[in-house]
């Protein structure tokens, strides 16, 4: 783990984005690869593509929100889960949405549109994760004389 944050600190300075987002930009791509594994290895075993899409979704789900959790927001509070499901509904729809308004501007590339709507949907879901789902409650002090 501290290996992952001097990377991450390291990759921070040289981009300038902030260590955190960068975090999230790895770790993304690491939900990814792991719900995608989840899915082609249900469709290897001869599972309905609906069936894989299914357990995908479940297994990454629940993967991404201990690994965005504990790596990159450092709150591994298992209630928040429910939460962390309706940012994740909310950027599915986000997303669809970028996607159309894209297509009817005329953008007919459609790897062009996901990855800009990727992109935009990306910095809504940090953005959601950090202030709503895994905002860190201010400690409260006492005013004693």
């Amino acid at each position: 783990m501290q290996l992952f944050q001097k990377f991450c600190c390291w990759v921070a300075r040289i981009v300038h984005l902030p260590e955190q987002f960068i975090r999230f930009l790895i770790i993304g791509g690491v939900n990814t690869v792991f719900a995608y594994s989840i899915y082609a290895l249900s469709i290897f075993l001869g599972a309905h593509y609906t069936l894989a899409v299914l357990l995908s979704t479940v297994i990454g789900t629940c993967f991404s929100f201990k690994t965005m959790g504990t790596m990159v927001f450092d709150n591994p509070d298992n209630m928040l889960i429910f939460k962390f499901i309706a940012v994740y509904a909310l950027c599915y729809f986000l997303n669809i949405g970028i996607l159309r308004v894209l297509t009817l501007v005329g953008v007919t590339n459609l790897y062009v549109a996901g990855l800009t709507s990727s992109l935009l949907v990306a910095l809504v879901s940090f953005s959601l994760n950090k202030w709503v789902v895994f905002r860190k409650k201010k400690s409260v002090s006492s005013n004693l004389p």
